[in-house]
């Protein structure tokens, strides 16, 4: 194989991130050549709010589907944005190593603390300003759509006085300069899988699979494993904003949470063991979050 047609999204971040992977890939592979195809998607598309629609794969399925019907041989996506369900056909030969999990301030002011009473705050996430508005209820949370460059210049225009996004993209794409604050996970508990990159190719490639596996942090796999695990399982019994973050030593330490919309009520957990149980530990930190709380009657 000399040749790998590459799937990406054409945002700036999409594009870094495959940029990061092709790299590596021909950085451990130097005669292979990675060709890269723009795809637009449903969420490139449409000017919902992701929750209104009740669907996922907002940012992936067109690009799974040009990998099933052979159009593309590989596609870089972040992590959280494809569901924990597995799409048949389809493997995620690596997960490299994780970029920083943690959400991120951009403001002109210097911390979360230190915006003024009242203060608008954008986010297009539920996660996100459930638990905003946990920590300061004066907040006023307000819809952000559109793209990074489109956020960080409402921010700059003065539309919002602060949005939250991830520090990986702001990272990744060249933005470092617009954090005004990383978030302890304390305070804004990330996505399941934030930060995280899926190198995702076709189940019936063995021989790509086996050029992408050097990419693979076993590490950042368990992780991310036990949050989407936890996800997966709690998407049975609650529809409410979650979020779940691991972390790997001697064995894995998985922190979570569940809040209603309005951030009243949140309901925690943490669950560890050996890092091999990775899928199970997620698994029953959904169990133990559920028995938590009658979240079903929220």
């Amino acid at each position: 194989m000399n040749v790998v047609r590459v799937g990406t999204r054409g945002s700036r971040l999409s594009r870094a991130q495959t940029d990061t992977v092709t790299a590596a890939l021909s950085a451990v592979h130097p005669g292979l050549r990675c060709q890269i195809l723009v795809l637009q998607t449903t969420g490139d598309r449409s000017e919902a709010p992701l929750r209104q629609s009740g669907a996922t794969g907002w940012f992936t399925s067109e690009i799974e589907r040009a990998l099933l019907e052979r159009r593309v041989d590989l596609a870089v996506h972040s992590l959280k944005d494809l569901p924990t369900a597995p799409t048949p056909g389809l493997v995620v030969a690596a997960i490299p190593p994780r970029e920083d999990p943690r959400d991120a301030l951009v403001s002109q002011h210097a911390s979360l603390d230190a915006l003024p009473y009242g203060a608008r705050v954008g986010t297009s996430s539920p996660r996100r300003a459930a638990q905003l508005r946990a920590v300061r209820r004066d907040l006023e949370v307000v819809p952000l759509r559109g793209n990074v460059d489109t956020r960080l210049r409402k921010v700059r225009d003065g539309e919002v006085d602060a949005a939250v996004l991830a520090a990986a993209g702001l990272l990744r794409g060249g933005w470092s300069e617009a954090i005004a604050q990383l978030l302890d996970p304390e305070v804004l508990l990330p996505a399941a899988g934030q930060g995280a990159l899926a190198v995702q190719v076709r189940e019936d490639d063995v021989e790509l699979q086996a050029l992408v596996a050097a990419l693979d942090d076993p590490p950042t796999r368990a992780a991310v494993t036990a949050e989407r695990a936890f996800l997966r399982t709690l998407a049975g019994g609650c529809s409410l904003p979650a979020g779940a973050l691991a972390t790997v030593g001697d064995e894995l330490v998985l922190r979570v949470l569940v809040a209603s919309d309005d951030g009243r009520r949140v309901v925690r957990a943490t669950r560890s063991g050996p890092v091999e149980q990775a899928s199970g530990i997620g698994e029953a930190a959904a169990r133990q979050v559920l028995a938590l709380a009658p979240i079903s009657k929220w």
